[in-house]
């Protein structure tokens, strides 16, 4: 059974006229008869009885016109949706988002997106880098930002640097150690300690070398952290472009110090949609902490990248 008998069967059950129902689909009659004898052979029986000028569908004809009538309207919707998903209209993208990474550093992003693609309908999940990183893989998001400091990327990914930010030690305005410039590991052996529970460098070599910190509070929400260190509660060890806290400094911390880069994470030979060729594209595009994506500046982009940016072409 093909496409073009369907519709030939519903022209003639509609006009109820073989002559005007050729008419109509623009074809010979001839044609149009013999596609409705195959339908006949196929399903078994005669669709429609001809009685001279009287044309009318049978018993068979009146139980099978419904289907078929259900089978051209899913096609039409089928190439509709098609049609938007290649134009990215009412698409959606399932994007992970590290939950360290505070909102306004993804703002200029997510906001550039919608203004080039409006259709795009962004599905966000905020999560730690472990969750993400196995959801990423299992196939629950298509595309992450986030990073795992000190761990190479499992090879079935493919990692595009986007930023690099230094973590910080963080204390409330008026605590001595704001008065400095720098600080080192050693300098906060005994003080109170805020433990943010999804920091990327949790069970990293970070205390080796020091006393252990005295640890007060732990939370996985970093705007708990900081409103208790603006509250003069203890310290806390942050990015440094997480501490937007009034109330809360920054401070680096030296010898050694420490970095993270955050990463557009994508699965490497999983096919992608227009959707996600797009965000790739704006994420070379704009800029992040005045500075342009990482990727930018190496000499060349990688195939696996180049593949993920044409995709966004309709």
């Amino acid at each position: 059974m093909e496409m073009q008998q369907i519709r030939y069967f519903l022209a003639v059950a509609e006009e109820l006229n073989f002559t005007r129902a050729a008419e109509k689909c623009n074809v010979a009659q001839p044609s149009l008869t013999r596609a409705i004898k195959l339908l006949e052979d196929e399903f078994g029986g005669p669709l429609f009885h001809r009685e001279r000028a009287n044309t009318h569908l049978s018993e068979l004809g009146r139980m099978i016109k419904p289907h078929l009538q259900q089978i051209v309207a899913d096609s039409r919707e089928a190439k509709r949706l098609a049609q938007d998903f290649s134009k990215l209209n009412k698409t959606k993208l399932k994007v992970g988002v590290m939950c360290t990474i505070a909102p306004n550093q993804l703002v200029e992003l997510f906001g550039s997106l919608h203004s080039r693609y409006p259709g795009i309908e962004l599905e966000l999940t905020d999560a730690s880098a472990l969750q993400l990183d196995a959801r990423l893989l299992e196939g629950d998001l298509e595309v992450a930002i986030y990073c795992l400091p000190g761990e190479e990327p499992d090879e079935r990914l493919h990692v595009m640097p986007l930023f690099r930010e230094q973590m910080m030690m963080a204390v409330h305005a008026g605590h001595p150690l704001a008065m400095r410039n720098t600080i080192r590991l050693p300098d906060l052996e005994g003080q109170p300690y805020l433990n943010r529970v999804n920091c990327e460098f949790y069970g990293c070599s970070l205390f080796d070398g020091c006393a252990p910190w005295n640890m007060v509070y732990r939370s996985e929400r970093d705007d708990w952290i900081l409103a208790m260190i603006a509250s003069g509660l203890g310290f806390g060890f942050m990015p440094e472009n997480c501490i937007t806290h009034p109330g809360v400094v920054a401070r680096p911390i030296i010898e050694p110090e420490y970095w993270r880069e955050v990463n557009l994470v994508t699965v490497r030979g999983r096919p992608h949609s227009p959707a996600l060729g797009a965000l790739v594209r704006e994420t070379m595009r704009v800029k992040w902490h005045g500075q342009p994506a990482i990727s930018l500046n190496r000499k060349a982009q990688s195939a696996a990248e180049k593949s993920l940016i044409d995709c966004s072409q309709p």
